[in-house]
């Protein structure tokens, strides 16, 4: 459903968001979200252009957000890489389908209606805090030695899930 560009800008964006505004090269990027270099840096460029990320230039450069985590959406991400088209008019060009979609057309676009309502409703920031076992990219970045990933301890009978850091 969606394009392995929205998937790895994602990757990319919740790599960085897992930093705490400490700038990550395109390198460390790529190596840690699994994408191809080059396809990251050309992607990289259009998330800065679209405002999402800054690029720092010089020895402790790289990429940051351009805003907290908590305030940027996995719906901002997609719109900036690769945007939903949603159904207004009949793929088909059918004439009888002009004033109205057709029943398939129309619960296709209630369902992408629905998913973008879910993305613009999900910070980055939640990725990262959701309760649950595991972290985005959590065990990259312990085969990397990057003591940011965090597991989730959850005693027997205990409700409440703590974080606790993952150590080397």
């Amino acid at each position: 459903m969606f394009s392995q560009t929205v998937e790895y800008a994602l990757r990319a964006i919740v790599t960085i968001a897992q930093h705490d505004g400490q700038p990550r090269t395109a390198q460390q990027i790529s190596k840690l979200a699994q994408v191809p270099g080059p396809y990251l840096s050309k992607m990289m460029q259009g998330l800065a252009r679209s405002g999402l990320v800054n690029s720092q230039r010089g020895l402790h450069g790289g990429f940051v957000l351009a805003k907290a985590a908590k305030e940027l959406t996995v719906w901002e991400v997609m719109e900036a890489v690769d945007p939903m088209q949603r159904i207004h008019v009949c793929p088909l060009g059918l004439k009888s389908h002009a004033k109205t979609l057709c029943p398939l057309h129309r619960r296709l676009d209630n369902a992408m209606a629905h998913v973008e309502e879910q993305f613009k409703n999900t910070t980055i920031a939640e990725l990262l805090s959701e309760p649950g076992s595991v972290t985005p990219l959590c065990e990259q970045q312990q085969v990397m030695n990057i003591d940011t990933c965090h597991a989730v301890k959850k005693s027997p009978g205990d409700r409440h899930a703590s974080k606790t850091a993952v150590t080397k």
